[in-house]
């Protein structure tokens, strides 16, 4: 018999996190490949909604203190745009 694992509430955030960047992913490619306006007009409403719904878990998550965010100091950040100008 499985045992029962249970998930902490910010497993379950993060869960519905992914799931939700998932799901605007699909909603982007889905946009990208209708065949009709109002198809893609649809998609592009979805995917919106699901963009801004994104946006407030991660808020909810940032807020919790359930997604560590460090402050670049100028010198990484300068270090990371020489990389990428050089490409």
């Amino acid at each position: 018999m499985a045992t029962k694992q249970n998930m902490s509430d910010k497993e379950y955030m993060e869960d519905i996190l992914l799931t939700s960047k998932q799901l605007t992913s699909l909603y982007h490619t889905a946009t990208q490949e209708s065949s009709t306006e109002n198809l893609h007009n649809q998609f592009k409403d979805n995917m919106n909604q699901s963009l801004d719904q994104q946006h407030q878990i991660f808020s909810t998550i940032s807020q919790k203190g359930w997604y560590p965010q460090e402050q670049a100091d100028m010198q990484q950040i300068n270090k990371v745009r020489t990389k990428f100008m050089m490409q």
